[in-house]
């Protein structure tokens, strides 16, 4: 008897020590569910390996939250005000390899900071504080307003046409929200999917790649009772399928 196919591996970019935390259970959960085996990529691996060798290992990667990029990867330096957190190792360590996965088509699933990794990694930039534009930064950051991680914080409008629309199913989603920093000028080649009431943008994606896809919000945290959220993680998955076979 033939052996059943191989489940797509999906490689998981995280702060070092990030697949034993509650938010590594979170993303290894919503993969495996989708039908898909996790590669954990943590700095001390991914930094000093040739990206290509990483990317022979996965069929897709997904890019988790996080704290903040450094500024000097889009060409400012930190501004006080900011309250800038950065993890210098994960950005070295990540760069390359997302720039690799986008030359090469791998499916890419951005999440909160990965999204701004995204964008950053194709030349993009991004808002150091969603405060120093005038925007208040509670809105974005539910902690601060008493709701739980998987409850909803502001519904989020998409484009209809988009590859994030049709893997949600639909054009408007409710989501969660934890970040302060958000894009500022888009990538080149990369096109403004999704954005919040207040403008602040929450989806990202490159037309002219299989699936090249971030969101400023966390779905992983939200997969158990929003259906829509689970059918972000299965695009990925048969994407990585689709380049597979």
């Amino acid at each position: 008897m033939s052996e059943p196919p191989r489940r797509p591996r999906i490689g998981i970019t995280t702060k070092q020590g990030g697949p034993a935390t509650q938010s590594g259970r979170f993303y290894a959960a919503a993969v495996e569910a989708a039908g898909a085996e996790v590669v954990w990529l943590e700095p001390e691996t991914v930094a000093g390996t040739d990206p290509e060798e990483i990317l022979r290992e996965v069929d897709a990667l997904v890019l988790s939250g996080g704290v903040d990029v450094d500024p000097r990867h889009f060409g400012e330096g930190v501004v006080s005000e900011a309250n800038v957190e950065i993890d210098p190792r994960r950005d070295q360590a990540e760069l390359p390899l997302i720039r690799a996965a986008l030359a090469r088509d791998v499916p890419v699933l951005g999440i909160c900071r990965g999204i701004q990794m995204i964008n950053v990694a194709a030349g993009g930039t991004l808002h150091q504080d969603l405060g120093l534009i005038g925007l208040d930064p509670a809105g974005h950051q539910q902690r601060q307003a008493g709701r739980k991680v998987d409850e909803v914080a502001h519904p989020v409008r998409i484009e209809r046409t988009s590859r994030l629309a049709t893997a949600l199913g639909s054009d408007r989603v409710e989501v969660n929200s934890f970040h302060h920093q958000a894009i500022n000028r888009p990538a080149p080649g990369f096109v403004v999917t999704a954005r919040s009431p207040d403008g602040v943008i929450e989806g990202l994606e490159h037309p002219g790649r299989t699936f090249a896809v971030g969101v400023q919000w966390h779905p992983e945290r939200m997969v158990g009772a929003h259906a829509e959220q689970r059918r972000l993680f299965q695009a990925l998955v048969d994407a990585a399928k689709a380049r597979r076979a």
